[in-house]
């Protein structure tokens, strides 16, 4: 339920709190008050859009905030727990702000929060009927919608439309899945081309290299020869060699050492070196003798190079290139191998899952066509006394070719709202003020099974008077004893019926419109109902008709 409503700088309302009532609340005023800037203000609340200009003139930002008692929704506790906010009480505290430079922030319970969020919670609380929200009666989506939640058919809906998605995603893939197999079946030559191509050289990773290498050193074998015999004669092998001369100097330095102990360390370098130029020269003689002068086999190697080479323009640029496309185009045909199996696979999974389908949608249609014979007796039973009498509803459902994420049938509401006529479509018969009071009648009907505790109408009595007037207030008074209602309207019958009435008065201050709200009780009620009426709010026999509606 909501508690409170607090609005700071909103068009010309400057600083307001509104303390709502259980049951019926009634707000008044004269066209122009700020009635509905009060029901704009909190749109917000439920996710609209929050704009710039909607700040009062002079002031750098606009807050609206709405304490709600949680005490009949547990289940929003846990969802805000969920969601990281504090419940320590029964209180729902939501904000929304909206600066001069665009900026919008919100909040839930003092912390931050998307806007988005806020509505989630402000929608599970007020349901909110403005003065063209019965417009939405006249859509396809909302007459189902409401069969569905009179019907209690609203999981097997869901139900519907989770199997239809799924059938739409396995269609969806089963198609995918051709394509692709045909794709793959008018490049299958090539592929195994490739494929027999890039496996039949036999190629491993980095072979160019290892080639490449080898091959430069077999085209310079009799210049390594040579250099590597200098190298092996100038370290160890002739006469005068690096190692010879090293080895004088170590034995020098030997002898020298017994007479200075600081030599030691140089000897020790010495000797060092000596093992080190006698180990390169012989590795040196090593790979001298170990070089191989082999034309043929070089010969062999430069045709791999050249085999190497072409597949590397082909499929490269790099060998890893080539190696990856023949994994790749193996991985295709295997694809194509495998792809009838799972394509028989796929539709196996569709005709099951369209069968679920199938029976689910036979399910809900049940549920609608038992549902749609008491929600039309229960609304034709209820619109006479709305002022529409002789009037008649019916709930049709135009089967489909095939169940769609909706279910089998199209739902349409119809009704002859006047005597003598046909059935019709809502849309093709009903005014503004007839459609209001068949969404009260719906309303009314589904007021127990609705589980938003608080709903708003904002003028839904345009276009009506006198005893119809009386009776949409005797409703509405119905609908308050399983629901919070907060109503907005121009009629002393509807006002007079308010378990609290309010009233808004506009004012001006330093040449600024401002918007402020009262309380009304006693004589201050009796002579905002005389107002209403339509006579002098002072005179007595105004003032006996207000007294007398408020009795009644």
């Amino acid at each position: 339920m909501l508690i409170e409503l607090r609005i700071r700088n909103f068009a010309v309302i400057e600083d307001l709190s509104l303390e709502l009532s259980p049951g019926l609340n009634a707000l008044t005023g004269e066209t122009g008050a700020g009635k509905s800037i009060i029901v704009g203000a909190l749109s917000l609340l439920l996710g609209e859009r929050a704009s710039s200009d909607a700040i009062r003139a002079g002031a750098d930002r606009a807050a609206v905030e709405a304490v709600f008692d949680l005490g009949a929704r547990p289940e929003l506790r846990t969802r805000l727990e969920d969601l990281g906010f504090s419940s320590d009480d029964e209180l729902l505290v939501l904000r929304r702000e909206v600066q001069a430079e665009g900026r919008n922030r919100a909040w839930i319970n003092g912390s931050p929060a998307t806007a988005g969020v806020v509505g989630e919670f402000g929608r599970s609380l007020v349901d909110l009927h403005g003065q063209h929200e019965h417009q939405t009666l006249l859509a396809a989506s909302e007459q189902r919608r409401i069969l569905d939640a009179f019907g209690g058919g609203e999981d097997a809906a869901d139900t519907v439309a989770e199997l239809h998605g799924r059938v739409s995603a396995l269609t969806g893939e089963l198609e995918a899945r051709r394509g692709r197999r045909r794709e793959l079946e008018a490049k299958a030559d090539f592929l195994r081309f490739q494929l027999e191509e890039i496996v039949d050289a036999e190629i491993e990773q980095e072979e160019d290299l290892r080639v490449e290498e080898e091959l430069s050193r077999l085209d310079h074998a009799e210049e390594l020869q040579r250099d590597l015999d200098a190298v092996h004669r100038l370290l160890y092998a002739e006469e005068g060699s690096v190692s010879e001369r090293l080895a004088e100097a170590r034995d020098l330095l030997r002898r020298i050492a017994r007479f200075d102990s600081t030599l030691e360390p140089l000897r020790e370098e010495i000797d060092e070196l000596y093992h080190r130029a006698v180990e390169s020269g012989r590795t040196a003689g090593d790979h001298a003798s170990g070089v191989e002068v082999s034309p043929g086999r070089a010969e062999s190697l430069r045709r791999r190079a050249d085999r190497i080479f072409r597949l590397k323009r082909k499929y490269g640029p790099e060998l890893a290139d080539v190696l990856a496309t023949r994994d790749r185009v193996s991985t295709e045909l295997a694809e194509l191998e495998g792809a009838e199996f799972e394509l028989e696979e796929l539709r196996g999974e569709l005709e099951e899952v369209r069968s679920a389908l199938g029976d689910a949608a036979t399910d809900l249609t049940r549920r609608r066509r038992e549902a749609g014979g008491r929600l039309a007796s229960a609304v034709q039973e209820v619109l006479p006394r709305l002022g529409m009498p002789g009037a008649r509803f019916e709930v049709e459902l135009e089967p489909l070719t095939e169940p769609g994420p909706y279910g089998g049938e199209q739902v349409r509401f119809l009704a002859s709202l006047n005597p003598g006529f046909g059935l019709r479509p809502l849309a093709r018969i009903a005014s503004g003020g007839e459609l209001s009071r068949v969404m009260l009648a719906l309303k009314s009907i589904l007021a127990r099974q609705d589980r938003v505790p608080t709903l708003v109408f904002d003028e839904i009595d345009a276009g009506i008077g006198g005893t119809v007037a009386t009776a949409v207030a005797a409703k509405l008074r119905e609908v308050a004893e399983d629901h919070q209602v907060f109503v907005i309207t121009h009629l002393a019958q509807l006002a007079s019926r308010g378990h609290q009435h309010l009233r808004v008065n506009k004012d001006e201050r330093e040449g600024v419109a401002l918007t402020t709200v009262e309380s009304l009780h006693g004589p201050g009620r009796v002579r905002e109902i005389a107002r209403m009426l339509g006579g002098d709010p002072d005179s007595q026999t105004s003032l006996a008709h207000a007294e007398e509606l408020l009795a009644g």
